[in-house]
Formats: structure tokens, sequence, C-alpha cells
């Protein structure tokens, strides 16, 4: 049996997934934010009791909102501030007796998603995550790839590049992503940053699904506003994919339910990437809120 837990700033998810990744139990509990020793006691109450539930003792895989530095067994994040900088991965091996494996949760949705039954097939794929930040995750052969330092897949936090700044100009303004650095494409691909790019051209305030609304409408200022969006994500996309040259991008958070992104994006990509490359397949994410959970079970399929 496998594990996956999902570690949230409000919940912990147990899901427990069978070797055809069916999933036969699955409970959720509050995230003890700021007490560390509590926060270890809930991983180890909720295995304990799926061991006993299903007479197996499972593989542990944990999917955290931050970054999981491999070397030290930390994890940076803001999320679950008990857990900050404290070596979970170990503490957690101790606790409940057995290997963890931990991971950034934007990587356990590419991974969830690489998983997929329609997907498996794909030797490389990019999962990108357009939601109230914009994240990643890279995986290859079926694996996650985290990078020396776990910050492979931060491209939420890519800088905005000087085409990008062309078809955006002055009229929205640069702000400080909660990075610390400014103009991160994050703050103009993300679900805020739609309604943000609505806001500064047409000087009105709009919930993006809303301005989704208005574009099936046909309303004129919105199809230009999603034209100017789409450029921007084209050219955000076109960086990374002459990096990595995935052979298959599948997108997950709010804004991945406007349909219309999957018709648009190849025609956008096609006058954006390198040479003569060919766009790779484009999809909506199949597991949704559950990849999380998914794929931190899916860290130890390939042990």
């Amino acid at each position: 049996m496998y594990y996956g837990f999902d570690m949230g700033g409000t919940k912990i998810e147990l899901a427990v997934f069978d070797k055809d990744l069916t999933q036969v139990w699955q409970k959720r509990v509050p995230t003890p934010k700021n007490d560390y020793q509590a926060l270890l006691n809930v991983f180890k109450e909720l295995t304990l009791e799926a061991d006993n539930e299903l007479g197996y003792k499972g593989k542990v895989g944990v999917g955290v909102p931050g970054i999981v530095n491999a070397k030290e067994g930390t994890v940076f994040t803001t999320n679950v501030p008990a857990a900050k900088y404290k070596p979970m991965v170990h503490d957690l091996a101790h606790i409940l007796n057995r290997p963890v494996k931990v991971e950034n949760d934007a990587n356990c949705f590419a991974l969830s998603e690489a998983w997929d039954p329609e997907f498996r097939h794909h030797p490389s794929v990019l999962g990108l995550i357009l939601g109230t930040g914009v994240g990643g995750g890279f995986v290859i052969d079926g694996k996650v790839l985290s990078g020396k330092n776990g910050i492979a897949g931060e491209i939420g936090h890519m800088n905005l590049n000087v085409d990008a700044d062309n078809v955006i100009g002055e009229t929205m303004p640069k702000i400080i992503c909660g990075c610390g650095k400014k103009a991160c494409f994050e703050t103009y691909l993300s679900g805020r940053g739609f309604e943000r790019m609505y806001k500064a051209f047409n000087d009105a305030p709009q919930r993006a699904v809303d301005i989704v609304e208005q574009y099936y409408a046909g309303d004129e200022k919105t199809l230009e506003h999603v034209d100017r969006y789409m450029k921007v994500l084209a050219i955000y996309l076109s960086n990374i994919l002459t990096v990595l040259d995935p052979h298959l991008i599948v997108i997950g958070g709010g804004l991945s339910q406007f349909n219309a992104l999957y018709e648009l994006l190849p025609e956008y990509l096609s006058h954006c990437v390198y040479g003569n490359a060919q766009i790779p397949l484009i999809e909506k994410a199949r597991h949704g809120d559950a990849g999380g959970a998914r794929g931190a079970a899916c860290l130890n399929l390939l042990d």
C-alpha cells in the first residue's frame, strides 16, 4: 500500500492507494500549525490508524507547501510555521518507524498527473498550476526532478522578461511578489494576476469567474484582455519549453477550468517557441484537489 499525505495550512489529508493507484482509504484532520510535536503526532496517529484498518504497513510519501532540503532533511514552509526549518524528513521517519519521502506539493501534483493512466506513456511531464499563485513540477520517467536545492519547479518566480514586458508596458505596475522579488511571472499569470491585469487595463475590478463569463459572451474588452494574458502566458511557457522540452503539459489550479486556454495556447505558443519545435500536448489536470495526496503516494512507486 502507498500512503500519501497532503499537508496544507488548514488540513492534513492521508489517502491510501493500492498498487493500481486505486484509493482504498482516506481521512482529513486539522493541521496543528504552531506546535511541531503535535504536527508529528498527527502524522503518527493517521499512519497507525491506516495500518490498523488495512492490516498493512504502507510506504509513506508527504507533500508539503514549501521547499524540501533533501540533504538536511528540513522543510521551509510559511503555511505551517511549526514545520519551518525543522528536520521533518528525519523526524517523520523516526516517529513512523519507516522510510518517508517528502516533496513539494506542486511536484506531487505533477507526479500524480504523470502517473495517470492516460499520461503514463509520456517520458517527461510539466505540471503547471495557475491558481492563487503559479507553481509547477517536472517529472522525468516517472520521478520528480527536485534539483540540488529542492527548488526545481518554482517556475512562478521566474522574472518578467523583455518580450512580456513589451506586451504589458507601463500600464500594469510591477509589484513585489510574496518571495520578495519584484515582477515575478506569478504576479501576472496567477488567478489574482489574471484579475490584476484586467483591472490595470480597464480601470475596473472583476473576478476571474466573471471575466471568463464575459469572454464567452464576446465582450470586446475581455477578448482583448484574454489576448494579452495569453501572449504573456505563451512567452513565459516558451522559455520553460526551451529548457525542458517536455512531452506533455498538464495545467491545474483555478484557471485550468477556463477551457479556452487549451484551444488558444497552442496557437499563441507557435509564435514563441524556439526554432521549428513542435508544441507539446496540453491537457487539463485529471485529479484536481486529490492530486496532492495521490502524488505523495506516487513518490514510492519506483522503489
